[in-house]
């Protein structure tokens, strides 16, 4: 078997234990869409001349949050545990390379976001009258940089599984600059440009911002463009960072992901 072809092996058994842990798929999906409730309710005002609500932009930002927790934090998490519980050291017992378990952990982050940016779209709809993409264009646009958004955050948060010592650790690990970086990239404060400028620049240099202005691309008007801190969706700079923190996060996997603790 092939590299290829043993990674979607995996993948078919990571989905299997995934939605098997009821607790785990509904804390998943339920986190982004309780935020999505809480900051659609509070803030909803509208937008001069664009005829977006703050729901609206919320809405679209959080479909990017909601990827990156199920692919960075629960990825950080997950490996953290497998490394711990000695799934790991069995299955380096394996023909399996590296690369297929990283390809496994991809299937099942790919198949769960979906679900969850599927579940986040509908809530927005249903409360806050979000408009699904109208041209072909918008769709590709959300093909990619979900595929992107996927591929960097899933191989970051098996990075980050190294620096933890333990399963318990890796939570904080990976939750700080979660929730540090939604703050400053524009997920929970809208619009970005009422962040102090560097505050954004920071947040430029990793994932969250441009995943989640991507997705403001797909599901909001043109219109929105002003309320961007340069003035524009900047598709071809989203493309260029995330693609190139796939790239990074690759190779950050390769150098640093270990099959066992340090103390075995």
């Amino acid at each position: 078997m092939t590299t290829l072809n043993i990674g979607l092996a995996r993948g078919g058994v990571e989905l299997k234990q995934f939605f098997r842990a009821k607790e785990q798929v509904v804390f998943t999906f339920a986190f982004p869409i309780l935020i999505l409730v809480l900051l659609g309710s509070i803030f909803n005002r509208a937008f001069p001349g664009t005829g977006v609500t703050a729901s609206q932009v919320f809405t679209a930002s959080m479909v990017g949050a909601g990827i990156i927790a199920t692919s960075f934090v629960n990825l950080a998490v997950s490996v953290a545990l497998n490394r711990d519980d000695g799934t790991l050291l069995r299955l380096r017992g394996t023909p399996m390379p590296a690369v297929s378990y990283f390809l496994g952990k991809v299937v099942l982050v790919a198949v769960a976001s979906l679900a969850e940016a599927a579940l986040v779209v509908v809530i927005g709809k249903v409360l806050f009258d979000v408009s699904l993409p109208a041209t072909f264009d918008r769709w590709v646009t959300f093909v990619w940089v979900f595929v992107l958004s996927v591929v960097s955050c899933s191989m970051l948060g098996i990075a980050v599984s190294a620096i933890a010592r333990s399963a318990q650790s890796a939570a904080a690990v990976a939750n700080v600059p979660y929730v540090a970086l939604q703050f400053i990239s524009g997920v929970y404060i809208n619009p970005i440009t009422q962040l102090p400028a560097g505050m954004v620049t920071v947040a430029s240099f990793f994932p969250v911002k441009w995943v989640c202005q991507g997705f403001r691309a797909v599901f909001l008007p043109d219109s929105m463009q002003v309320y961007e801190m340069a003035g524009s969706w900047e598709l071809g700079k989203v493309a260029l960072v995330l693609g190139a923190w796939c790239v990074v996060g690759l190779a950050l996997c390769l150098l640093t992901f270990r099959w066992s603790n340090r103390k075995a």
